[in-house]
């Protein structure tokens, strides 16, 4: 995985600083995207892209990550994707991101590889979140923290999970959910090691080079 196991970095007595963890677009064009991620990732602010690809097929999916894992490989930024263990092994991502029905971590891993790069959605919920450290994950992930557009939102998570989970645990957390650079200060103070967004990067205005910008300095400032 070269450099890009950033993820895997966190795991340990002291946290770096905060980073962004982006999030695909629902639905895209994959050449058109990838401009767009080119310039997000131009920076050097970014740790993590996770490919979130829902209703398409398999091919649709291995489609995307063809075009746009190499720009996250040149970029030194861990290419994720979301789900499924299987495509993640075709495609060649350095990890895999899981929610709470999309299968056993033991299994991915076992697919995977020690190498790769497992985190876990564990929603508000500390009993998902030791499960999932004692099981192996590399991240565990937390929300949402503030409404989102993004998906249809069934938990809410407080900050108190990631002060909590920090002094619990050296396994990194990922704060998701509705998170802009302005409203980002509170989970950067209560010890999220990313900030996983999307709409925040994608939909904005002056570009996602400029929102990546944004957040890189409210990320500091926190």
């Amino acid at each position: 995985m070269g450099d890009a196991d950033h993820l895997e970095d966190f795991g340990r007595e002291e946290r770096p600083p905060c980073q962004l963890y982006l999030i695909s677009p629902p639905a895209f064009d994959p050449q058109a995207h990838a401009a767009a991620l080119g310039e997000a990732l131009s920076g050097g602010e970014v740790a993590a892209y996770q490919l979130r690809l829902k209703g398409v097929d398999d091919a649709a999916v291995l489609t995307a990550a063809a075009v746009l894992l190499p720009i996250c490989r040149q970029a030194d930024v861990a290419f994720i994707l979301n789900d499924r263990a299987d495509l993640a092994k075709a495609a060649g991502a350095d990890g895999l991101h899981l929610g709470q029905t999309d299968g056993s971590l033991a299994d991915a891993r076992r697919l995977l590889g020690a190498e790769a790069q497992i985190g876990v959605t564990c929603h508000d919920s500390r009993h998902l979140a030791m499960e999932a450290g004692e099981g192996g994950a590399n991240y565990v992930a937390f929300g949402a923290f503030f409404p989102t557009s993004t998906k249809t939102v069934e938990h809410m998570a407080e900050p108190e999970i990631l002060r909590w989970w920090t002094a619990l645990s050296p396994i990194p957390c990922v704060a998701i959910g509705g998170i802009t650079a302005e409203n980002c200060a509170p989970l950067v103070r209560a010890g999220a090691d990313f900030l996983a967004v999307s709409a925040a990067v994608w939909a904005a205005a002056d570009g996602p080079a400029a929102a990546v910008r944004r957040f890189a300095e409210a990320m500091r400032t926190a």
